[in-house]
């Protein structure tokens, strides 16, 4: 099987698509547009897209998935400021004095993602 598509609930999906489109750089669906109840960021091959589904039911507790995101462009803390300047939240703060660990967010509707260290702090 080959996995196609993240799928988010969200109370409004082409909001939360445009936010997640300036995160990845990805595109949205060339016919999603406001209002709809299914919006679609493409991925680049072979990266499943994210999928963004309209629910009646707000978020109410921990997200049971969430996405791991590894820098390649900026550092950890770079991208942390880009994110939070595209309307993401600090959750939970796990950087420690020696340089590692990661950052725990929340995107527009609240569900929770991290940031690790860049690649190049990896030494990647």
């Amino acid at each position: 099987m080959i996995l196609r598509h993240v799928t988010v609930d969200s109370a409004e999906p082409y909001e939360l698509a445009r936010f997640w489109s300036a995160v990845t750089g990805w595109p949205l669906g060339d016919d999603d547009k406001p209002g709809d109840d299914e919006v679609l960021i493409e991925a680049p091959t072979p990266v499943p897209g994210l999928l963004f589904i309209r629910v009646p039911e707000a978020k109410t507790a921990k997200n049971r998935v969430h996405f791991d995101w590894m820098p390649d462009e900026r550092t950890r803390d770079e991208e942390v400021d880009r994110l939070t300047a595209l309307g993401a939240k600090l959750f939970e703060d796990h950087r420690t004095s020696d340089g590692l660990g990661w950052v725990t967010m929340q995107d527009p509707e609240g569900n929770e993602f991290c940031v690790e260290r860049s690649t190049s702090e990896r030494g990647l």
